[in-house]
């Protein structure tokens, strides 16, 4: 599957974005020019099921938008080699599974979903509801959100399809962590992240990923503090 893209900037290196559920390219609507500011070409993802990228085919909802379904499309979409590659949540599950394949010089997880969906934590099928949610009650989950960001999350909302959800909540047997990094990477934690716990990253930085946390920033990094978020990836750009 070809996904649907949008790029920022003519640099000689080159970025790669990945985003979230419920999301599309626009939530990084701020990422992508402060990276092409830095010297990047960037390009980032509609996932399959989200923006303007098709929707998947198959029975169950599982059939259509598992991870390796969400990978392969990266593949076939973007270019190998990159500079750098970020996924936030279920972008980081994705591009988890393709780094292999993408093989970027070096890949950041921002706030990534490789736990989300482990038994008696959270399930994903709750998502669907957020479908239809209001204006005032974006605003209420994400306080730090710019209105710009909360007036993108309605049309991303609009443009998604809640069965990417309900294939999750068929995962939780996988929902494991890493094994050691194909290439330098970054985990990047939202604080007090509920997806990776200090138990966690420390399993992580014994695997051999650098961690780190944005003080004070929720599970969207990227939105609730923009510059907390580039500050912390500090050696990766």
């Amino acid at each position: 599957m070809k996904l649907n893209t949008r790029e920022w900037g003519t640099g000689d290196r080159l970025a790669l974005l990945v985003h979230g559920i419920m999301s599309d390219h626009r939530s990084w609507r701020s990422v992508g020019p402060a990276l092409a500011g830095r010297g990047y070409r960037v390009i980032a993802v509609d996932l399959r099921g989200h923006g303007a990228s098709p929707r998947g085919e198959g029975a169950a909802p599982v059939d259509r938008y598992g991870p390796e379904h969400y990978a392969q499309d990266l593949v076939d979409t973007l270019p190998a080699g990159a500079d750098l590659a970020i996924g936030h949540s279920l972008g980081a599950l994705t591009l988890l599974h393709a780094v292999d394949r993408l093989r970027p010089a070096r890949a950041v997880y921002s706030d990534p979903a490789w736990r989300f969906v482990r038994p008696g934590f959270f399930d994903p099928a709750v998502f669907t509801q957020f479908k239809a949610a209001t204006r005032e009650q974006i605003g209420a989950v994400s306080p730090r959100w710019e209105a710009a960001d909360v007036e993108v999350e309605l049309a991303t909302l609009a443009a998604w399809d809640p069965d990417t959800a309900l294939a999750l909540s068929a995962l939780a047997d996988r929902a494991v962590l890493p094994g050691a990094p194909v290439v330098p990477s970054l985990v990047q934690l939202a604080d007090n992240s509920r997806l990776i716990g200090p138990e966690d990253a420390a399993t992580l930085r014994g695997l051999g990923y650098e961690v780190r946390t944005v003080p004070g920033a929720g599970h969207t990094i990227h939105r609730d503090d923009l510059q907390g978020f580039l500050a912390s990836l500090d050696g990766w750009l």
